[in-house]
């Protein structure tokens, strides 16, 4: 395994927010950028053919899921995980971390990393820095993340610090590891991507303090680039935006950041200007599959009877297949039918929507128009009540 495939280059900056080009193995990423979470592999309700339609430049995959199916060890006998699904562009892998904090009911967390049962059949798993580095080794993305322990909100002092050391122990676990790999140490493991890199994980919940020596810790480690956890997970929104605004600042400015599972079209603008290159959320796919539809001038509900003779697109100023070709009546009659083209059209009106976004946020930073972007981006959706 080799980093030598991977890059990042900053090109433009207005303020802290920045443009830039991420590099991997199987392909450039520009940045700021939104991955499309494929959690098995597959983004829900649209194919790949149109996901590449719209400009999606990467994805998210999930090692938890994939571990446990199909096998980590049967993606890596197909070749990884790009030749297994068929997508050519570049992926990046989660360690599993967030599914061990959503599965509370099913894990124990000690030193030794997280004891869970499957969600699928009860069966006992344990995941650990290693094997959360080994998993990802086999699966080939082009991105890695370590193993972090996410915490809930409201957690207190105490127990942030303990989560946030122990976080940083497990990360000099898991690049150890990753390095090991990288020299030859296999073990057995598969690598099915030479160029894959590792990303550091900042925890700390959200006490400044801890957030600050969080990141000098994971820096001083050495990881090819840097993510923020530990957020969008119950914290006030202005809490979220002050923990990024504080954190970034610690992170290298040469690297790209990544602010994990964040989140409404909001927080994308907001944490641009904060200095964040990188985002993931469920939020487009999920929505789209319950009728909620984004627009530039706020959220609509597909479900709403108010639509149901409404021949205008979803978003006006949409150029998505979406809004080409199908009206808000239809759309709703297609939801209310139950009809699987439903979550289909929405899906790939919601993604595009956010890729537009922060398509158009890359543009306002070359020209050095992003804080007008912004505000008008706000204005614009303050204009529509939101549906709900």
């Amino acid at each position: 395994m080799s980093s030598s495939s991977f890059a990042f280059h900053v090109t433009h900056t207005d303020g802290r927010a920045r443009r830039g080009a991420l590099t991997t193995p199987h392909g450039v990423v520009q940045t700021p950028a939104f991955m499309p979470v494929g959690t098995q592999g597959a983004v829900k309700g649209v194919l790949h053919r149109d996901l590449e339609a719209i400009g999606a430049e990467i994805l998210l995959s999930n090692t938890y899921h994939l571990y446990l199916r199909p096998g980590d060890d049967l993606i890596a006998r197909r070749g990884g995980l790009h030749q297994f699904i068929g997508w050519t562009r570049p992926i990046l892998t989660d360690s599993g971390g967030y599914q061990v904090f959503s599965l509370a009911a099913r894990r124990t967390v000690a030193e030794e990393g997280a004891h869970f049962r499957s969600h699928l059949d009860g069966s006992r798993h344990l995941l650990t820095p290693e094997r959360a580095a080994e998993i990802q080794a086999q699966l080939g993305s082009d991105i890695a993340m370590v193993l972090d322990e996410c915490l809930a909100h409201p957690a207190g002092v105490d127990a942030a610090r303990a989560s946030m050391e122990r976080t940083l122990r497990w990360a000099r676990r898991g690049r150890d590891r990753f390095l090991a790999l990288r020299d030859g140490d296999r073990g057995g493991v598969v690598v099915t991507n030479e160029g894959q890199a590792q990303f550091g994980i900042v925890q700390g919940s959200i006490f400044p303090d801890l957030r600050e020596e969080s990141a000098r810790a994971t820096v001083a480690i050495g990881f090819e680039a840097y993510a923020i956890g530990g957020l969008s997970v119950g914290e006030p929104t202005d809490v979220m935006y002050d923990i990024v605004s504080h954190t970034t600042p610690f992170l290298p400015a040469d690297r790209p950041r990544y602010l994990m599972g964040t989140g409404t079209p909001a927080d994308l603008v907001e944490s641009v200007a904060r200095g964040v290159d990188l985002f993931d959320c469920v939020l487009p796919t999920r929505n789209a599959r319950n009728g909620q539809l984004f627009t530039r001038t706020g959220r609509i509900n597909i479900k709403n009877a108010r639509y149901a003779d409404d021949d205008r697109p979803p978003d006006p100023a949409c150029g998505c297949y979406t809004c080409r070709t199908c009206s808000r009546a239809y759309l709703r009659h297609l939801f209310m039918a139950g009809e699987l083209n439903a979550s289909a059209l929405n899906t790939l009106h919601n993604l595009n929507f956010y890729l537009d976004t922060l398509n158009r946020i890359r543009e306002a930073i070359v020209f050095r128009r992003f804080e007008s972007f912004r505000l008008d981006f706000h204005q614009s959706l303050s204009r529509q009540s939101h549906d709900s």
